[in-house]
Order: structure tokens, then sequence, then C-alpha cells
């Protein structure tokens, strides 16, 4: 069976002082991603692809070398573009977030509106789908919560909400059927 498994990276040393595009795992994230390899090894995916960001791209790295297969990244896999959002707390951040997805085609806030963000982000998928059977795909909470609420016809932010760190899906190939979604990492 072929499929494309999207991953929200691991979870990260928060910085304030930085844009969130910038940050980087922390030690627990890193074990996470191993304990997520373990989970995705059933679905013998052929290769990782994941965003520049670098939380993303170790998360990535750390699965491929996990289950010996190549690692790359690709453009346009970023989250929803905020670099010049300042470090809110995490109710003001959930309230910014619930408005982007409840109006999409309205700049809330960052750079991209929902709809931007969807459409750059479903366009990188179209062309990695082309390229690779069956992948991985290591992203960010808010693209791929974009792109399989969707896909699925469900509420985007219940679905972000639910996310944890790391999280996938797992989509059917060629015809993008939601196969599963494990919202949390657990220890094998």
């Amino acid at each position: 069976m072929n499929a494309l498994i999207l991953v929200r990276h691991s979870s990260v040393t928060i910085n304030p002082d930085k844009p969130a595009s910038t940050w980087t795992l922390s030690d627990e994230g890193r074990t996470r991603a191993a304990i997520l390899a373990e989970h995705l090894r059933p679905y013998r995916p052929d290769c990782v692809i994941t965003s520049v960001e670098p939380k993303a791209a170790e998360t990535g790295e750390i699965v491929a070398r996990e289950l010996h297969i190549p690692f790359s990244t690709a453009p346009n896999l970023h989250e929803h573009e905020r670099s010049n959002v300042s470090f809110v707390g995490r109710e003001q951040f959930e309230s910014q977030v619930r408005a982007f997805f409840a109006a999409p085609n309205r700049l809330i806030f960052g750079d991209e509106t929902a709809d931007q963000a969807h459409d750059r982000f479903a366009s990188a998928i179209d062309n990695l789908v082309q390229q690779h059977q069956n992948l991985v795909v290591v992203t960010h909470g808010t693209v791929l919560t974009l792109y399989v609420s969707r896909l699925a016809n469900c509420d985007p932010f219940d679905f972000w909400k639910q996310l944890g760190l790391p999280a996938f899906v797992v989509l059917s190939l060629p015809d993008m059927g939601l196969m599963k979604v494990a919202h949390e990492i657990e220890r094998l």
C-alpha cells in the first residue's frame, strides 16, 4: 500500500526572543522523534521529506536515520508564514489560530491567509506525491491541519487543537483517503 504520511514535528525548545520558525527540538522532542519512527515503520516509507524549518528538519532526520531511508528538505512545506508575529501566550495564540481558520480568505495574522498557506502547501504536496509513492512529510501543525481538514471535511480548529508534538496522519495514495490520525505519539 502506498501512503502519504504527514507528520507534525516533535516538541521544541521555546525561545520567545526568536521567531518560532527558528526553534529546534528539545531533548524530549528528539526522544519522541525516535519513538515516532517506530510508529511509522509498519508503513515502510521510502523517504522522509521535510520543511526547511529546523524543528521539522531535525524531526525528519531522526526518523530517516531510525528507518534507514533517505532524508531531504523541500520548499513550501513550512508553517503558515508568521515570522513577523511576536511571541504571545498560549491563550492569545489559540485565539489567533481560531480566527485564522474561521476566516480563511482574510489576513488574520502573519503574512499569509489560511487559503494562501493551504494552496502553497497543497501544491508542494502534489509535487511530492508525483515524485514519490510512499513517503513521510514532516511539517507543521497549522498547514497540516489546513490540508487534512479540507480533505476530511472536519473542523480545522478542533483538529489542530488535538495534534500533539509529534503527531501524524496517514493518507492513502493516489486517492488521498484518510486512513489514520495519530494525535499523540505513545511509547511502544
